[in-house]
């Protein structure tokens, strides 16, 4: 194969006698989009072979903005239902079973530091690796099977973690019950869970910035919501297999319930992973150019990070901001709320029996607990009902690009799309006809579900500030709710913002970096401002324009105040909590109402978001 520095010049050298002088013209503009396309048609590979020199894939950057087909979307987003799943039993089934291992109630607050630990640290470093990988299957595919095998191992072990250490210690001849035994199961189970944290963080990372990638700009909010839909199934998929007795349903997975569920999710995950990876096709990230990390350990990662910080889009940095006060108030809710359905239950309980035992407590607090489960059930209803029907009522924020549309390239020239030739290399009459027919039909599909179902002015940015101060309202409701059953249907409520905010910033983020690739590529027009004037001459290899680490830095601002919000719930704990087993404790409910205030400071900052069509 010859480089495409060759083989263009001869291919547009033979349609010379054929085509007209303005022909002719239009098809050298796209001989030298093309090249700028593939910014390093020299490159090449192992063997020696030209990476820009094969047709396929420089037309996949030019396809790369075409209208994808719902499966499409759907098998992209598939590997979202695994990790959910993996999130669910761990939020759900680890705690009780460190608990049973001995762990005291203050240590477990130390383990779960992991959770905004390794969001912090490592989907940023993930992200500025997998923007750097030139593996030619993808970039974010080695991220995601890595990731996948090492949280599937974490789960087996942590699952087996009384068989393994106990299997090692009867080697020596210690017994089981041992002291040694006991506080090693726990070091086991501990350094387990922030390995699960960890790769997890990689999976999650490696899977955004995966959904970035491959679904053109103006399908990347109708992909995260398929996103959110297929998270809520996942979900729901995790809550009911921890509600059926899996030791003795699914025995051949393990002895304990714990064993089963783990096995579950590694088999769901393993499952939707693979179909994801082996479904889409990742551009070849080998035309991408060099990496642009530099290679210096700690210090050089931490100092690419800080400087794509500062060189994030501005509408990336808005929704950053919003984030970082929506998961003030979103923590507490989503740690605490339980207990507060149980304490609802309890309260009277302990009115009216004072001076319970400790057993007597526990049993009052576990069917309060149980209580506060089936909310949560029906909390996941809704707030998958609200995934499936918001996306069908809000107004898209990008269109289709025309196809004969015209982009200003780095150069000054003009390059036209469209008005391909008969002959020429980078034209195919059958796939033009079949692509048109698919745009006018994928029109008249989008014209009939606006006229029909669309609330004229409800944008995603507008829906995601309603919903935090749908938010603020309903945990301030908590003042009024005295029973279960209330704060059953106040917690359902909560599940439609929930939706919203696994929709919103992702998708919103997700349109920003395809945007602005597309524009640079010459795949889209850029607006009419400043910014996007400037946003044709940046450069695509630079930090804050790549999916991975834009993600990863937004991870931070959603894991970053996780742990500001503990410190607060903490403080507010040690001012109002009362003893175990008294009545009147109202000290979680004003963690919920301080979240509260603090999503009306989201939704201060949403305002700033811009929309599609307008740059502020």
């Amino acid at each position: 194969m010859l480089p495409l520095t060759q083989e263009r010049p001869a291919l547009a050298g033979q349609q010379e006698h054929d085509q007209s002088g303005h022909d002719n013209e239009v098809h050298e503009q796209e001989v030298s989009l093309l090249r700028q396309i593939s910014t390093h048609e020299d490159t090449f590979d192992d063997e020696g072979e030209g990476i820009g020199s094969d047709s396929e894939s420089i037309l996949l950057f030019q396809n790369q903005e075409d209208t994808k087909s719902t499966t499409y979307l759907v098998l992209l987003t598939l590997s979202m239902c695994g990790l959910q799943v993996a999130w669910a039993v761990e939020l759900s089934s680890i705690s009780p079973f460190l608990l049973e291992l001995g762990l005291s109630k203050s240590l477990l607050a130390f383990v779960w530091i992991a959770g905004p630990l390794s969001g912090t640290l490592v989907q940023p470093y993930v992200g500025i690796r997998s923007d750097d990988c030139r593996y030619k299957r993808g970039r974010r595919r080695p991220f995601m099977i890595g990731g996948a095998l090492a949280t599937i191992g974490s789960l087996m072990l942590l699952s087996w973690t009384r068989e393994i250490v106990r299997g090692v210690f009867a080697i020596f001849g210690s017994d089981k019950r041992s002291p040694v035994v006991v506080t090693s199961c726990k070091i086991w189970a501990v350094a387990l869970v922030y390995v699960l944290d960890f790769a997890i963080n990689v999976v999650q990372a490696g899977i955004r910035a995966f959904i970035v990638d491959c679904a053109p700009t103006h399908q990347q909010e109708s992909a995260n919501a398929i996103a959110g839909i297929i998270t809520g199934i996942g979900g729901i998929i995790g809550y009911l297999f921890g509600e059926i007795d899996l030791s003795k349903a699914l025995s051949f997975l393990g002895h304990t319930q714990f064993q089963s569920l783990c096995a579950v999710a590694s088999i769901v995950m393993a499952a939707t992973v693979v179909g994801s990876c082996a479904a889409i096709q990742e551009p070849d990230p080998r035309t991408f150019g060099p990496p642009s990390y530099n290679q210096g350990g700690v210090l050089a990662f931490f100092k690419s990070v800080f400087a794509s910080i500062r060189g994030l889009p501005t509408q990336v940095k808005r929704v950053c901001m919003v984030q970082i006060f929506a998961w003030i108030g979103w923590f507490p809710f989503l740690f605490y709320i339980t207990t507060y359905v149980g304490y609802l239950h309890a309260n009277p309980e302990f009115t009216a029996h004072p001076g319970m035992s400790e057993d007597e407590i526990n049993d009052v607090f576990e069917i309060g607990t149980r209580h506060g489960a089936f909310a949560l059930l029906v909390y996941s209803i809704t707030s998958l009902v609200a995934s499936v029907v918001l996306p069908i009522i809000v107004v898209p924020t990008y269109d289709e690009p025309e196809k004969s549309m015209k982009t200003r390239m780095r150069n000054g020239s003009t390059a036209s799309f469209g008005q391909h030739d008969d002959h020429s290399p980078v034209s195919n009459t059958k796939t033009s006809s079949s692509s048109s027919a698919r745009l006018n039909r994928n029109r008249c599909s989008q014209s009939f579900s606006a006229i029909k179902w669309q609330i004229p002015g409800l944008t995603l940015r507008r829906a995601w500030l309603i919903s935090h101060v749908m938010f603020a309202i309903l945990m301030w409701l908590t003042l009024f709710v005295s029973s279960t059953s209330g704060a059953t249907l106040l917690i359902a409520l909560v599940g439609i913002p929930w939706a919203l905010t696994n929709w919103a910033p992702f998708a919103l983020i997700a349109a920003e970096i395809s945007k602005r690739d597309a524009v640079r590529r010459g795949l889209r027009a850029p607006l009419s401002t400043d910014e996007g004037r400037l946003m044709s001459h940046t450069r695509a290899d630079e930090p804050a324009e790549q999916a991975g680490i834009v993600l990863g830095i937004h991870n931070v601002a959603v894991s970053a105040p996780q742990v500001i919000s503990t410190l607060i719930s903490s403080i507010v704990f040690m001012m109002l909590q009362k003893p175990r087993g008294e009545s009147g404790d109202e000290s979680v409910g004003w963690v919920l109402r301080f979240g509260g205030l603090s999503a009306l400071a989201a939704a201060w900052w949403t305002r700033k978001i811009a929309e599609g069509h307008e740059e502020r």
